[in-house]
């Protein structure tokens, strides 16, 4: 699962289990991706040449290890291009034949040629705004956060909404409402995210689902479970298991860092947990028997070419959603709700899970979606864990938080200071003022920044300084705590054990 980032048409699942939420496409939003969809296979694999003896090049020269990872991210890149216009894995010395077909990855729902694409594994728009989320909403079939639900949770938790939640950064649903129906006759539920941990630094955009989670933890008084997807970044990734488990261990004290309530959590990794729990298998045999192999290549896009482990992967992320997976926690119940709180584009996992839930006894979970956290170069480009001017890292000193903010922040103001002055900024595309809407608390102070911005009282410059100023001490509060994050603390979250709650 990703922390932090599906799609579109209704199909059946090949069994004749119909659902509105089960049998989606979300392989693609549009017939191709950005401009690299469009190119002819001949091209694709000419490209794929150019780039594989670069690679090589840069291992046999012994170059910076983040040079060869920049390279080898763009070769998987081409690749999975190469897969999605061909239908077929990329082979060197294999050229394309001169009349093959492209693949037709299927209309968008409307008909239309929709310019975002969204699957669990990537997200793309050429859209200087973001995704249209709107549009997304439409698609999966969830349902908009309005203003009732937000003041809902504002009466039952007797807490002001999280910033997040005024401001729309959570922004989609799924049976929230039910959640809190219960929640106020005395029934409780539990929280369930996750992390897949791919490299060992994060960026400030895999903090929102923990920030989040955490405040829903604290004013609910909840317990909470983070899986660690170390095996999924093993089948997805060049990375060896150790190495996976490595970034589990690392990424753990990160999300321990936010200030998770130890007596009410339990982080566990896929590659320990799994092995260990005989009832978190259990679920994932079952949840495994009643989906087909037409279900998953229709809602993840799977191929023939994919190896099994990728195939059996989302019966993995979708146990989590059923209490008797911890038996530790909760006992041999099966009836305690679910509340999965991510980014909209782990929603195919968890549209598959609730299609499951009832066939095989259990409620099903329910959900809030967040929003995508956009780069530093703009909403419309991708943060990458081997590009290090494409975010700010957890692990930045206030010196490079300043420069990357000031050298790679995509501007929504005029050329000129002059035009500036004259037309004002737009703060729509201003990755700076985008940043301040998730970790800027005063509302406000929002708007005010909003306002002055737009009408031209501000200037960019000015507008990054307040960006700066807010990161710098938030990054460095976090690095701090997660100082105090040793080795044993680690292993207290990582155990399984009771927590402490009333259900």
């Amino acid at each position: 699962m990703k922390a932090l980032v599906g799609p579109d048409t209704h199909s059946s699942d090949g069994d004749g289990h119909g659902s509105e939420e089960s049998g989606l496409c979300v392989k693609k939003m549009t017939d191709c991706q950005e401009g690299e969809g469009a190119k002819t296979p001949m091209e694709l694999y000419e490209r794929l040449s150019v780039q594989g003896d670069k690679v090589r090049s840069l291992k046999t020269a012994k170059a910076e290890k983040a040079e060869i990872d920049s390279a080898i991210q763009l070769l998987l890149k081409l690749k999975t291009d190469y897969k999605q216009v061909t239908g077929q894995d990329y082979k060197a010395g294999c050229p394309p034949s001169e009349n093959m077909n492209v693949s037709d990855n299927g209309p968008a729902a409307d008909g239309t040629g929709d310019e975002d694409s969204v699957d669990p594994w990537n997200v793309s728009t050429t859209n200087a705004k973001g995704v249209d989320y709107d549009k997304l909403i439409v698609r999966f079939g969830s349902t908009k956060i309005e203003k009732d639900l937000v003041d809902r949770i504002e009466k039952v938790s007797g807490q002001k909404p999280h910033r997040f939640l005024r401001r729309g950064i959570f922004f989609s649903h799924r049976d929230m409402h039910q959640v809190l129906d219960a929640y106020e006759k005395n029934k409780s539920f539990y929280l369930y995210t996750g992390r897949g941990p791919s490299s060992e630094a994060m960026h400030v955009g895999h903090l929102i689902p923990f920030i989040f989670t955490k405040w829903l933890q604290d004013v609910f008084d909840i317990p909470l479970v983070i899986q660690m997807t170390d095996d999924e970044k093993y089948l997805w990734k060049d990375l060896t298991l150790e190495e996976c488990h490595r970034f589990t261990l690392e990424n753990a004290k990160d999300i321990i860092a936010c200030g998770f309530d130890v007596n009410k959590t339990f982080i566990f990794s896929d590659l320990e947990y799994m092995g260990a729990s005989p009832e978190f298998y259990r679920n994932v045999v079952k949840i495994q028997k009643h989906v087909t192999f037409n279900q998953v290549k229709g809602i993840f896009g799977f191929t023939d070419s994919d190896c099994i482990g990728k195939i059996c992967f989302p019966a993995i992320q979708a146990a989590p959603s059923f209490s008797n997976s911890f038996p530790q926690i909760f006992g041999g119940r099966k009836d305690v709700q679910c509340l999965i709180p991510c980014a909209i584009d782990q929603d195919p996992y968890f549209r598959m899970t609730r299609d499951v839930a009832p066939r095989i006894g259990y409620p099903k979970p329910a959900l809030l979606h967040s929003t995508f956290f956009p780069a530093l170069q703009g909403a419309q480009t991708k943060m990458s864990a081997s590009d290090v001017n494409s975010s700010i890292f957890l692990t930045d000193t206030p010196k490079q938080i300043k420069n990357k903010i000031n050298k790679h922040a995509f501007s929504g103001g005029k050329d000129t200071v002059e035009e500036h002055r004259k037309y004002g900024g737009n703060p729509e595309v201003d990755v700076s003022f985008m940043y301040l809407t998730f970790f800027l608390e005063d509302d406000e102070q929002l708007e005010k920044i909003r306002q002055d911005y737009s009408s031209g009282a501000i200037l960019t410059g000015e507008l990054k300084k307040i960006l700066i100023e807010t990161l710098q001490p938030m990054i460095a509060q976090h690095q701090e705590r997660r100082k105090q994050v040793n080795e044993e603390i680690v292993k207290q979250f990582m155990t399984p054990r009771p927590l402490n709650f009333n259900l």
